[in-house]
């Protein structure tokens, strides 16, 4: 069961906030490059796409007590809504620079089509482009401005739907202290997690490719 939403999107510090919570207490944590380990989970995530988020969300999520990344941010009020006693966290990023680096990592990651990708990398980019690029930004990532609004809109959207008490806006540089504080943990004795710069994504798509 869900005790931790992460409502951010890609490339908002999400890696970094899922070693946190696993830190905390709050693991197994789901992200996304955690499934080119599980081939298995990518059936699932492209049913939800499919049935726009009507799906058995236990099963999806069986052995996980938190998530963060897409493709659980894409259904994050399905997800709040099924688990109504988990607490939400709201990934943000200065617009303009969460836009250079989703385009320059996750995007351009998900648009190659190099036949070289071992083949759960080949299904991670499908099931992105279905339910992320055509689907959320309706295939118009390329399109900066209407990216930039599709990123805006859904921080709105989030602030919106959920009770404040519920809710935590977060950015890594924020530190422990912020999210300790939300979740009702101590703060620990080492410094807060810092993953997943574009070298080490980079380095990570290389170990799946030929």
């Amino acid at each position: 069961m869900l005790e931790v939403i992460g409502a951010g999107f890609g490339r908002t510090g999400t890696l970094s906030l899922k070693a946190a919570l696993e830190r905390l207490g709050f693991g197994p944590c789901h992200h996304m490059l955690g499934m080119l380990h599980k081939p298995d989970e990518v059936p699932l995530w492209r049913t939800a796409a499919a049935r726009n988020g009507t799906v058995d969300w236990d099963r999806v999520y069986r052995g996980y007590r938190s998530t963060v990344d897409w493709p659980g941010a894409r259904f994050w009020r399905e997800l709040a809504d099924h688990y109504p006693d988990a607490k939400v966290i709201l990934g943000v990023r200065d617009p303009e620079r969460w836009y250079e680096s989703a385009l320059n990592t996750i995007y351009r990651a998900a648009m190659d089509d190099s036949p070289a990708a071992s083949p759960v990398l080949a299904d991670m980019r499908r099931m992105s482009r279905e339910m992320l690029w055509d689907g959320l930004f309706d295939g118009r990532f390329s399109d900066r401005g209407h990216a930039l609004r599709v990123f805006n809109d859904h921080i709105v959207a989030v602030r919106e739907y959920l009770p404040a008490d519920r809710l935590l806006v977060f950015e890594p540089a924020n530190g422990w202290e912020p999210l300790c504080a939300f979740l009702d943990k101590p703060v620990p004795d080492e410094p807060f997690p810092r993953l997943n710069d574009q070298e080490e994504f980079a380095s990570l798509l290389d170990e799946h490719t030929a």
